[in-house]
């Protein structure tokens, strides 16, 4: 029977080559596996760090007025111009004083007769007095000059009351701005009718110092309240805690305040309470209504681990960190996670101080897989742009600041 080809170049192999033949079967054992995964480790860097919380809202003035006269009249003048900074106290309007300033010209005539009414009187009771001493009048008639000399004592009361009434009525025929601030534009002319309490001059708001006023959600307002009761925190009703604000087009937290307000009650519409805080503004730069995102001072100083943000890994609802095993096995663990601190992120529970953390290399790791580990430091990655101040869970801060 004729062999098949590659059963007669087997055979011929063989026989030529016995020591090849036997030297492939004696190899022993499967080729070796691909070299450990390199990655590299950290430990945790440590802080002392303090959380800042959050918050959206608009600056507001403390005092806002709407003028109206309490004299009615023709506008005789306007002092002030539109939008400009006003004093407590500085005249704005003149309404026409001319008839107020005659009443009170005929205010003080009726003064003068009251007073001379008194004194007629006194001088008719002082000689009914002796008269009666020696009784060349009656009883009757002394009581009743005594009667008249009270009279004329209570029409001088009543004409000193009018004096003052006129003289008021003739000073509030100038408008004066009740408070400091910026005013609005006039809302009348020279010339026009105004009725007391009744027509609107203009606008004044205080303007320094001004309100920066936010709401702040019911979860903030028991972690305040649980961190107060601790003594972690004052309360901001009876603490100035610090604030920093930002403006729209701001980059930093250049605004500085302090609380002042946190509202009794909560809005059961919106569960949120109502908070105010007090920020300097010496050159009127901030203006009521103006927007702003605020940081307010949310937790007490405590110690924290900071990892970079890339050496945590989401799964679903969890946040994951390798960790190296002593072992050289690379093992996920669960950490609760804080704001950012230097370039860093807190890690707030779930690692120890000696726990060596991947920071590079995570794409290619299983739980359970050998590594080769390269051991390096963790430093700052960004300046701590956070204010200083003197273990919150939820809800979480927006920033914190390592001290």
């Amino acid at each position: 029977m004729r062999q098949p080809p590659f059963v007669r170049l087997a055979c011929l192999v063989s026989a030529l080559s016995p020591v090849l033949v036997v030297g492939g079967c004696s190899s022993g054992g499967p080729p070796p596996g691909p070299p450990p995964t390199v990655v590299t480790v950290a430990v945790p860097l440590q802080r002392d760090v303090v959380n800042w919380d959050e918050y959206i809202g608009r600056f507001e003035a403390p005092q806002d007025v709407e003028l109206r006269p309490r004299a009615s009249g023709a506008i005789d003048q306007i002092l002030f111009a539109d939008g400009q900074r006003v004093q407590q106290g500085q005249p704005l309007f003149i309404i026409d004083p001319r008839p107020y300033r005659a009443a009170y010209d005929q205010a003080r005539a009726q003064l003068g007769r009251a007073q001379a009414s008194v004194t007629n009187a006194e001088s008719e009771l002082a000689r009914a007095k002796t008269l009666l001493e020696s009784q060349a009048i009656s009883r009757e008639e002394f009581e009743t000059r005594e009667a008249a000399a009270r009279t004329a004592i209570a029409d001088l009361a009543a004409a000193r009351a009018q004096v003052r009434t006129a003289a008021l009525n003739l000073g509030f025929t100038v408008v004066r701005a009740p408070i400091s601030g910026r005013i609005s534009d006039r809302r009348v002319s020279r010339g026009n009718l105004v009725q007391d309490g009744q027509t609107v001059l203009t606008r004044i708001v205080s303007i320094d110092p001004i309100w920066f006023t936010f709401d702040g959600a019911e979860s903030f307002y028991l972690k305040y309240l649980r961190e107060d009761a601790s003594g972690e925190r004052r309360s901001s009703r009876d603490a100035p805690n610090p604030i920093e604000i930002q403006l729209a087009d701001e980059t930093g937290f250049r605004w500085k305040g302090r609380m002042a307000f946190v509202d009794n009650a909560i809005d059961t519409n919106s569960g949120t309470i109502r908070a105010h805080a007090v920020v300097a503004n010496p050159t009127g730069f901030l203006t009521p209504g103006l927007f702003g995102r605020a940081r307010l001072l949310g937790s007490g100083t405590y110690r924290a681990m900071l990892v970079p943000d890339e050496a945590i890994l989401a799964d679903q609802t969890r946040k994951l960190v390798y960790v190296l095993a002593a072992d050289s096995t690379v093992v996920p663990r669960p950490v609760v996670t804080g704001p950012p601190v230097e370039g860093l992120r807190v890690v707030r529970e779930g690692l120890k101080p000696s726990d060596k953390i991947v920071i590079n290399g995570l794409t290619r790791l299983q739980p359970g897989m050998k590594v080769q580990a390269n051991l390096t430091k963790l430093t700052p990655r960004a300046p701590d742009t956070a204010p200083g101040a003197p273990t919150v869970t939820t809800p979480p801060s927006a920033e914190a600041k390592a001290s």
